[in-house]
């Protein structure tokens, strides 16, 4: 839906550039209640925020910071953390200051509430959403969703292979995709893996009797996981002095889609620093019903039925009966 993006992603855009070049656009905007962007400078002692309107300074007062300021429920530093970056606003107010200068009352929390009501609350399980990454932790990735309002992406939801730490699929700043997964008491739940192709589609892109690249990603005294693609893992003998996270090269020895499993050969292993980009997506609509990882004639079945995380659809369905 227009309007409702990442924080960062209106700033640059042309009608956001012409609303803040002129007091008769910034007042054309204000009667239009529309949502804005402009960069956060400073964070005053009282924690309002005082943001670059180019031809005049704007003030998000501290409970108009975000949802949840004024209630407790969201702590400082959801307000404190946005200096230096853009902010998105409804403009509510025009003032004088001390000095005479005339200023704009933003309001962040507006805007946020609008993007709740318009946009947020009318998405299902299996929408395909664009997020920003904003915080990265042991447990997962928080996403901006939109205007700033955060949604998580648990850490084994973020692919099929496993890892250690979500910084080593995501970057704080990077824009992605994910799926809504869950819509509880008004928070949303992301996962990602599904947008990250199927065993078959990864597998497909790989040859028995090649060599390529790979991640060690864990050593066990059966084998050592060897992660070829975020969604595709093959196993291999274990090799002495060998360690998680090291970059590998190797032998593709076979590929048996029914069992789900590439058998490879270590060749070797190296420490390399690396930076995450942003992932090759397979699916590219903008909703998902429901996502088979396993191949057919698999006897595991790997699925995510995002039509039975939505109980509302469910009772639709079952009074349809």
């Amino acid at each position: 839906m227009a309007g409702y993006y990442p924080e960062g992603r209106l700033i640059g855009k042309e009608e956001n550039i012409n609303a803040l070049m002129s007091l008769s656009s910034l007042n054309e905007a204000y009667n239009e209640r529309r949502i804005l962007e402009a960069r956060a400078i400073v964070c005053d002692s009282q924690h309002n925020l005082i943001v670059d309107l180019g031809i005049m300074k704007g003030i998000i007062p501290r409970e108009e910071g975000a949802i949840g300021i004024r209630e407790g429920k969201v702590r400082d530093i959801a307000v404190i953390s946005r200096v230096n970056r853009p902010v998105c606003f409804i403009i509510t107010d025009f003032r004088k200051n001390e000095s005479g200068k005339t200023i704009a009352i933003l309001s962040r929390r507006l805007a946020q509430e609008r993007c709740m009501k318009e946009y947020i609350n009318n998405l299902i399980p299996g929408d395909v959403i664009d997020a920003k990454i904003t915080h990265l932790d042991s447990f997962g990735a928080f996403a901006d969703i939109g205007c700033g309002i955060i949604s998580l992406i648990p850490i084994d939801s973020i692919s099929v292979s496993r890892i250690d730490h979500p910084r080593e699929r995501f970057r704080v700043g990077m824009e992605i995709k994910a799926v809504v997964r869950t819509f509880e008491d008004g928070r949303i739940s992301l996962t990602h893996k599904e947008l990250l192709g199927t065993w078959e589609e990864n597998a497909a892109n790989f040859s028995i009797g090649e060599t390529v690249a790979g991640i060690i990603r864990s050593v066990e005294e059966y084998g050592a996981f060897v992660e070829l693609a975020p969604n595709l893992a093959g196993l291999a003998e274990v090799k002495d002095s060998i360690l998680p996270g090291q970059q590998a090269s190797v032998y593709i020895k076979n590929i048996i889609p029914s069992r789900m499993k590439i058998k490879l050969i270590i060749i070797d292993t190296f420490d390399y620093d690396y930076i995450p980009t942003l992932p090759d997506y397979y699916f590219t609509g903008n909703h998902m019903d429901h996502f088979r990882y396993s191949p057919e004639e698999s006897s595991k079945i790997i699925e995510t039925n995002f039509e039975l995380m939505y109980p509302e659809r469910e009772a639709v369905l079952s009074s349809c009966v």
